[in-house]
């Protein structure tokens, strides 16, 4: 009888290239453990944190967090940031954790497909942590870091950085977009005050325009497509009072009042031998019942 030869499967470690040394399961001291610099995902003090909380008080951490060695005999997270919170609230003073072997770049790419499986993620932890894996894969590719620009993001490393997100490369690239706004704008964005469409639009004016735009928001407490479309239609010297004045003049300019009702639609309502001149009497008449009505 042939013994079938076994089938390796490489692992994500094995795929990232990274080291493969002898790692299992350790107790570390959360004191001992800070967060991954620039992490871009937010740990929130809500409903599901203190579901987690409590969670943790009656069965422990049940999945372990992964870390990699810091100075001092200190530990970088990796991957569970709110576990980690969720645990020192809970009073833990150690977490089951898993020390991995990373570098710079393959803790980033670990970091950032791994909170990709939470359940909802806000727009900007979205555009940030696409930024940082488009980093890495263009740094590896030999090309600028310059990643605000369409132009220097390849179809490839594109779309590959959005394949765990679900998203196209126009997706992937909107995204990113979305870093170079202020920090106020993309906080809108998350609350979905601001669509990302219009966030995106917003995003290739300067630091100073968008602050005016911001202003312009906390005052109204809207912003419509239309009028961030005067602006980027503006010509000549934008300043802050020119801007209020475009942005005002885009929304209270009058909505045309021309009416059109198609012959389809108007064939459910006539006979067929009514010719339009016949229609447009009839129209006319209960138009003016109406009109003596109101």
């Amino acid at each position: 009888m042939i013994k079938k030869e076994q089938i390796h499967f490489a692992s994500v470690d094995e795929l990232l290239g990274a080291p493969q040394i002898e790692e299992g399961l350790e107790k570390i001291a959360v004191e001992l453990i800070h967060p991954f610099k620039n992490h871009p995902f937010k740990v929130i003090d809500d409903d599901k944190m203190e579901d987690l909380v409590e969670s943790i008080k009656d069965n422990g951490v049940l999945n372990p967090v992964i870390l990699r060695l810091a100075d001092h005999g200190t530990f970088e997270m990796i991957s569970g940031h709110r576990r980690l919170h969720a645990a020192k609230k809970a009073g833990l003073e150690k977490i089951p954790a898993i020390v991995k072997n990373y570098d710079d770049d393959e803790a980033i790419l670990v970091m950032v497909d791994s909170n990709v499986q939470r359940e909802e993620v806000l727009p900007s932890e979205r555009a940030w942590s696409l930024k940082m894996k488009m980093d890495v894969m263009e740094k590896r590719q030999g090309k600028r870091n310059d990643l605000t620009s369409c132009t220097q993001c390849t179809k490839s490393s594109a779309e590959i950085a959005g394949e765990n997100y679900g998203l196209k490369k126009r997706q992937v690239l909107n995204y990113i977009r979305l870093t170079e706004l202020i920090p106020e704008l993309l906080s809108l964005v998350d609350l979905k005050k601001i669509s990302i469409v219009l966030g995106v639009d917003i995003s290739y004016f300067d630091k100073e325009l968008q602050q005016w735009i911001l202003e312009y928001f906390n005052e109204h407490g809207a912003l419509k497509p239309i009028q961030i479309q005067a602006v980027k239609d503006a010509s000549g010297e934008l300043t802050q009072d020119r801007v209020i004045e475009l942005m005002d003049a885009a929304i209270t300019k009058k909505a045309s009042r021309k009416v059109s009702i198609s012959e389809k639609t108007l064939d459910r309502y006539f006979p067929e031998d009514y010719d339009a001149k016949k229609r447009e009497q009839i129209i006319i008449s209960l138009l003016e019942q109406w009109s003596a009505n109101l």
